[in-house]
């Protein structure tokens, strides 16, 4: 059976034999603590990780704002039902679902309607004929994989990085609803292998017309530098590359050298922060061990493999000379990075640099693996993204240690926590949660999470609070 109306076989008897870890849970908390009851949208994800509502891509004409190509572009792509419409969700995944497998680890974005009242059982192999598969009525599509058919070279022949697609092992997802495209962030060779990023056309294709035909739609390695990718060659104005798994991202919005091309921040798994611009290339903002690393760590029980992660989100409300906030979650050390940023360079090749890091932490933080803002910025034509936390807005905390969400004010002020439950029963014990997202009118809260059975992975939505 594919939509299950209740829960499945699987999932009954996997919550079934978590009561008993539940309980003791209860017993050892010192203080009462409120429950976010939570209904599964999806199972069979494996490895679900990075997670995000697709949200609307604006369409405001200049002057003032940068182009925004896919309503103009793709209209196609975004109508009701359609793989982007704007209330379906993006979910990573470290299975191709049957499609053959390009170099590195295999991995995939799901496009899932999140609607109806059944769970969606994925199958294993829907997508072995290739291409935006489609199954479960349309319920779950296929929007891009570790597949040679998404090779940036399809688009970009002359890329540097032609032989790499633009989805393999994704551990992080930022849209660019202002003025862009979706920009995946991956760990193709693992955490201690050379990381990727990635610009996707709505066909999941990298970025076609790409402003630099040597960087296409994917930055890997050291391969896009700005010192690589420039003709003449320019220096870099800051040191970096993607040395190790890129494991979470965040939109910066446009680049402060004026071109009014995106850029994007990526946190390595060593702890360094890069930026990515589409017309330059990549830069680094902060060198490893800014922040805490995840290089050699593995999550506890159960991880089936699960490569760590963490979430990152941008604050672009600042008072100068601060030009940015990164909030950039540690989950081994139990605390958020708070990372400001300026910006710095001569002109034309102005980039952000780093201005300081300071550190929240609070005993409800337990393996914070992600960040989310309660209200994301749905109408800046500059920076609204998934990652982008409206002026003023509080984040919350997804906790893989108790499965707990935190709601937190921005100087690291806890407003309250919930910890998650399915019908009653916390996943305490048997499932670990490892992503969460916010839709963009703030009622829902999804969050996908990893189990003890490969299978025993998906996606759960809960109301907002």
């Amino acid at each position: 059976m594919d939509v299950i109306r209740g829960h499945s076989a699987l999932v009954v008897i996997a919550l079934a034999t978590g009561i008993a870890a539940a309980d003791a849970w209860r017993a050892a908390r010192a203080d009462p603590i409120l429950t976010a009851d939570a209904r599964f949208i999806a199972i069979n994800i494996p490895g679900a990780s990075a997670i995000a509502q697709v949200g609307t891509f604006l369409n405001v004409p200049p002057p003032g704002a940068c182009s925004n190509p896919i309503p103009t572009k793709f209209p196609a792509y975004i109508l009701p039902g359609a793989i982007l419409d704007p209330n379906r969700i993006l979910v990573g995944s470290r299975s191709n679902f049957g499609a053959p497998v390009g170099i590195g680890l295999e991995g995939s974005f799901l496009s899932i309607d999140p609607s109806g009242t059944g769970v969606l059982f994925v199958p294993p192999d829907f997508a072995r004929g290739g291409g935006q598969a489609s199954t479960l009525g349309g319920a779950v599509q296929m929007f891009s994989s570790n597949s040679p058919q998404w090779d940036n070279g399809v688009n970009n022949p002359s890329a540097l990085t032609a032989q790499y697609t633009g989805v393999s092992n994704p551990l992080g997802l930022s849209n660019n609803n202002a003025f862009g495209r979706l920009w995946p962030a991956n760990a193709p060779f693992g955490d201690s292998g050379i990381g990727s990023s990635s610009i996707l056309d709505p066909t999941g294709l990298p970025l076609a017309g790409a402003p630099n035909a040597l960087i296409g739609g994917v930055y890997v390695g050291d391969l896009t530098g700005r010192d690589a990718v420039t003709t003449p060659p320019q220096q870099q104005v800051i040191p970096g590359a993607l040395s190790t798994g890129a494991v979470g991202t965040a939109l910066l919005g446009p680049s402060p050298d004026g071109t009014c091309k995106a850029v994007f921040a990526v946190v390595t798994a060593d702890g360094a922060i890069v930026q990515e611009d589409t017309l330059k290339g990549l830069d680094g903002i902060a060198p490893a061990g800014t922040v805490a690393p995840l290089v050699g760590h593995r999550w506890d029980f159960p991880s089936l493999d699960v490569e760590p992660r963490l979430g990152v989100i941008m604050n672009p409300y600042t008072t100068a000379p601060v030009v940015r906030q990164l909030f950039v979650s540690e989950p081994l050390n139990n605390t958020i990075a708070v990372v400001s940023l300026v910006v710095t360079g001569t002109a034309p090749n102005q980039v952000f640099g780093l201005s300081s890091v300071s550190r929240i932490s609070a005993p409800s933080l337990n393996q914070p693996v992600d960040l989310a803002p309660v209200t994301r910025d749905v109408d800046d034509v500059t920076w609204a993204s998934n990652t982008t936390l409206d002026q003023g807005s509080d984040f919350y905390v997804a906790n893989r240690g108790d499965n707990t969400v935190v709601r937190m004010q921005q100087d690291g002020t806890v407003v309250t926590v919930r910890s998650v439950t399915v019908d009653g029963i916390p996943l305490i014990g048997l499932l670990s949660l490892n992503g969460i997202a916010t839709s963009t009118d703030g009622t829902t809260i999804y969050v996908t999470f990893t189990g003890p059975i490969w299978g025993l992975s998906g996606v759960l939505a809960m109301p907002a609070f």
